[in-house]
């Protein structure tokens, strides 16, 4: 059986699509659908069904994605293992939300790389959905969410972390120091919000709906050492995790309104596939992210 066969199968499966594999391998699409055709020839069964130009796995091809992966994992884990034991080398897809991205990169990327100069890490932002979604067709190698809880059996959670969350303001605002607010005391003030339908703004807005409430901010945006800097020179309002905004609460240019009526669950989730080969290098960050980024 012919190992390229099975990585093209496992792209085809993934990405749903001949001629997406084909764009993703740098093959023709003629040559993905011949060695597909091989591998069915080879097993004496039909993997994909095509019909009106839609891709979909047969029984027996479900059946073989578990295994595809476990060849691959393997081979990969074989191929590594001939490596020598101090060469750690290779590329790193992570997908996080801006917040988390912008604070592994200042904080602890320039650590990381001065460990292991030879691993390189691309960063990427998306929605918490489209993180599943690039796990799933292997587009990410790693992701990390600020969301609800997320468990589901085709994912590892590595480390999780449940975030403290806060509204804050200017340190001289006029809800400084009050205790006990409502949501109701500053629904009508000025805010600047995370994008909509985003992480734990979504988490956010549905609890708002739950008590028939709803924010129209007048800013929104994902980048949130620009919506701090904001609230720090303004009257507008935010909602935001405390890693956030640490730094500027100790220096005293933001503070935390006492809202006692708006308590939301967020988590911090390091995830990857249960399929995902992880070799050394993969499990030299994700073993740095645990210990760096998550606080216990």
């Amino acid at each position: 059986m012919e190992l390229r066969n099975l990585i093209t199968f496992t792209h085809v499966a993934e990405l749903g699509s001949f001629t997406k594999a084909a764009e993703l391998l740098g093959y023709s699409q003629s040559t993905v659908s011949f060695q597909i055709k091989q591998l069915e020839d080879e097993l004496g069964c039909l993997l994909f069904e095509r019909i009106n130009h839609t891709t979909t796995l047969t029984e027996r091809g479900r059946e073989l994605v578990s295994y595809a992966h476990q060849i691959r994992a393997l081979t990969n884990e074989f191929k590594d293992n001939l490596a020598k034991d101090d060469e750690l080398t290779g590329h790193i897809n992570v997908v996080a939300p801006d917040s988390v991205c912008d604070e592994m990169i200042n904080s602890h990327y320039i650590d990381f790389h001065d460990n292991y100069p030879s691993i390189s890490i691309k960063f990427t932002t998306a929605d918490t959905t489209v993180m599943f979604d690039m796990l799933d067709h292997n587009e990410a190698d790693i992701i990390i969410t600020l969301d609800n809880h997320s468990y589901n059996k085709d994912y590892i959670i590595a480390k999780e972390q449940r975030l403290s969350m806060h509204f804050v303001a200017r340190a001289d605002s006029k809800f400084a120091g009050i205790k006990n607010l409502s949501i109701r005391d500053i629904i009508n003030e000025p805010f600047i919000l995370t994008e909509y339908g985003q992480g734990y703004r979504r988490v956010f807005d549905k609890e708002l709906a739950k008590r028939s409430l709803e924010i129209t901010p007048v800013l929104e945006i994902g980048r949130t050492d620009i919506i701090t800097s904001v609230v720090a020179e303004s009257n507008m309002l935010s909602y935001l995790p405390d890693f956030v905004t640490n730094d500027l609460i100790e220096s005293g240019k933001l503070c935390y309104l006492d809202v006692k009526d708006m308590d939301i669950e967020i988590w911090k989730q390091l995830i990857y596939h249960k399929n995902k080969w992880i070799s050394k290098s993969l499990k030299v960050f994700i073993d740095y992210v645990k210990e760096k980024e998550f606080s216990d």
